[in-house]
């Protein structure tokens, strides 16, 4: 794959947020290296085994990309971390409905002394964790989208910090306060 440059990038990005749908596949193409690890990390902090491969994974986030009329990219790190709750709504609702089939499809009779596994328990901490950065996102997208690019891509603080044109220190306090409001959300919900 040949190597794009920062500023073919930003063309692109400027382009795909102007509505031209060519420029989003071109993008989808100078980034596939970038989003195919980002595949890959949601791939392994998924629930337990998925037959779902960080390839699928990453040809399915960009139909729903595609799909999406409204989607804005001012920069790489913004379609970056669309593509990251792409693909992290993509596994939810893959995990989701495994479990559903585990327990018996659209059955919802579970006999009261009979627990969930642990699989199903952790898919609904996957799903709690969906919704809370979802929430995140409506309060602070920055926030939000920085545990996209962390927690989700795997992209140091470093490299975060290059993306957004901050100090790698700032990135760690908006770390410790993105983590601090999802560890409330989640006690809450």
């Amino acid at each position: 794959m040949a190597a794009f440059s920062d500023d073919t990038i930003a063309a692109l990005v400027a382009r795909a947020d102007g509505g031209d749908v060519e420029a989003r596949g071109a993008l989808f193409s100078a980034l596939y290296d970038d989003l195919h690890r980002l595949a890959q990390a949601h791939v392994r902090r998924s629930v337990g085994p998925l037959t779902l491969g960080a390839t699928t994974l990453l040809h399915e986030a960009y139909l729903a990309i595609s799909k999406s009329a409204g989607a804005v990219f001012p920069d790489r790190n913004r379609f970056l971390g669309y593509a990251s709750r792409a693909m992290r709504g993509l596994v939810i609702n893959y995990v989701r409905e495994r479990s559903a089939q585990k327990r018996g499809g659209d059955l919802t009779f579970v006999p009261p002394d009979e627990s969930r596994d642990a699989g199903a328990a952790r898919a609904d901490e996957l799903e709690a964790l969906g919704v809370a950065l979802d929430d995140l996102d409506h309060v602070q997208p920055d926030l939000a989208e920085l545990v996209d690019l962390k927690f989700f891509c795997g992209f140091s603080f470093v490299e975060i910090a290059a993306m957004r044109g901050v100090s790698e220190r700032t990135v760690q306090r908006d770390w410790a306060k993105a983590r601090l409001l999802l560890h409330r959300a989640l006690e809450d919900g």
